[in-house]
């Protein structure tokens, strides 16, 4: 009986709905700042955000402009191989530390930024930064707290509407789908 009140509870109760909503309006900001830049410069929306970040800083290696962009080192990796590809990026092993490569925008790239809009990605930084420490830290517990519950925690998160490639992504799937065949069994 205390599952059903609950369930009725939360039927009149629009948190949910409010929570949703709000993904679907930062995941719409996403979508929407990504088909532009798309449109206009013909880059990702993530590889705009690399872009732009490492524009800011000059001479970057991978590590510092995971740190400007908020992401994991690998997953910027790959996007930065992606403007290599392009000629948008030059990557170059570090005078000072053969270990480390070094990122730098090349002409193309900054002609390209010329064109581009602002990456919503910044926009979504900008926001945060304007929470209080409190608050940033209870919206990253809950947030910690859904992608637990939605079982991805621990997994690497890809830079946003940059899409693996179609063979990781196969992998990927394939590794799932043989987790659940071997639950099952």
């Amino acid at each position: 009986m205390v599952a059903g009140a609950k369930k009725s509870v939360r039927k009149e109760d629009n948190t949910v709905r409010r929570v949703l909503d709000s993904i679907r309006q930062i995941v719409r900001v996403l979508r929407l700042a990504s088909r532009e830049a798309e449109k206009r410069v013909g880059l990702s929306g993530a590889q705009l955000f690399v872009l732009q970040k490492l524009a800011e800083g000059g001479v970057l290696s991978v590590n510092d402009l995971a740190e400007r962009t908020h992401t994991h080192q690998s997953s910027v990796s790959v996007v930065v191989q992606r403007l290599v590809e392009r000629g948008l990026v030059d990557r170059t092993r570090s005078q000072k530390d053969a270990r480390q490569a070094e990122v730098t925008v090349t002409a193309a790239g900054r002609a390209s930024l010329k064109a581009a809009p602002t990456a919503a990605q910044d926009q979504i930084v900008e926001a945060l930064e304007k929470f209080s420490g409190r608050d940033l830290k209870q919206l990253a517990e809950s947030m910690d707290r859904l992608v637990e519950e939605l079982g991805v925690e621990g997994e690497e998160a890809p830079m946003m509407f940059e899409e693996d490639s179609p063979k990781a992504a196969a992998g990927k799937r394939r590794a799932r789908s043989n987790g659940r065949a071997r639950s099952r069994s």
